[in-house]
């Protein structure tokens, strides 16, 4: 009898597995809107609520920036919550003890629009770079401002910038590509990110971040969205042994071994996770 039932409730399941397939895409595909949507909609709300009533409290700039930046992380840990508790994504975190340090350069790779929000989910209190032109967004403008992050709208007082904020004891989230990579091309980093390692003398730690499927690429539209629910993983990687770059003359020859060090690890990091299909 039991087996009968089960068999019934399989042959079921077959036949509506199409039905099935569509539905789940269609309701992936309203929580990706939904939650771009209270996305853009909390950076606005951030902004002309919760960081004027932050800007009056008592405290110096340097403490006013850490209160931003706290906002950002718990309003970051809720996005992403709202994402996979939706059945839009999966996640997996790998060597998060390795993170919050003071003066810690974190670098990674950069699969998609949505890592740099994870990490900064993980991460309670850290800076990193943005585009000049998101400045002027109001969904973007107010969490910029308030935590304090930095424009690379003019290279050399961005590097300035890093630097200072990591010997101050900050922590700075750096993609050395400087945007998403392009799925399937090698990578191709700048040179900032070396820079600013060499010249702070920071903590360098390297984070892999994985999208499989791949999504919201830089040739990808937020509607375009895969097959399935996307899985996102992030592996923290030991510090770099920073003596051998940093003890080169002239500077510019540390740069460039240093950077290609990290081209190399990257490639390497994603050859193995791409190897084993995750």
């Amino acid at each position: 009898m039991i087996q009968s039932v089960s068999r019934t409730l399989n042959r079921i399941t077959k036949s509506h597995q199409p039905q099935i397939k569509r539905l789940n895409y269609y309701w992936r595909l309203f929580g990706t809107g939904f939650s771009f949507f209270t996305f853009g909609a909390g950076g606005f709300l951030l902004w002309v609520l919760v960081f004027p009533v932050l800007s009056i409290i008592p405290g110096t700039h340097e403490s006013k920036i850490r209160r931003g930046q706290k906002v950002v992380h718990y309003s970051f840990s809720l996005f992403i919550g709202l994402m996979h508790r939706i059945g839009v994504m999966t996640y997996e975190i790998e060597g998060l003890e390795k993170l919050n340090r003071p003066g810690q350069l974190i670098v990674a790779n950069h699969p998609t629009l949505v890592d740099i929000v994870f990490l900064i989910s993980r991460i309670s209190q850290a800076s990193c770079i943005v585009k000049a032109s998101l400045w002027r967004n109001p969904f973007m403008r107010g969490p910029i401002l308030n935590a304090g992050y930095i424009s690379n709208g003019d290279p050399e007082i961005m590097i300035d910038e890093c630097v200072q904020r990591l010997q101050s004891g900050g922590t700075m989230i750096i993609f050395p590509e400087g945007t998403r990579s392009v799925p399937g091309k090698p990578y191709r980093f700048q040179r900032g990110a070396a820079s600013i390692a060499i010249q702070a003398h920071a903590i360098v730690t390297p984070v892999t971040m994985s999208c499989y499927p791949s999504t919201l690429t830089k040739a990808e539209k937020w509607y375009q969205i895969p097959h399935r629910r996307f899985h996102l993983a992030m592996r923290v990687g030991e510090d770099i042994p920073m003596q051998e770059f940093t003890s080169l003359q002239p500077r510019s020859i540390a740069v460039r071994r240093f950077n290609s060090y990290l081209q190399e690890y990257f490639t390497r990091q994603r050859a193995l996770y791409e190897q084993h299909g995750k």
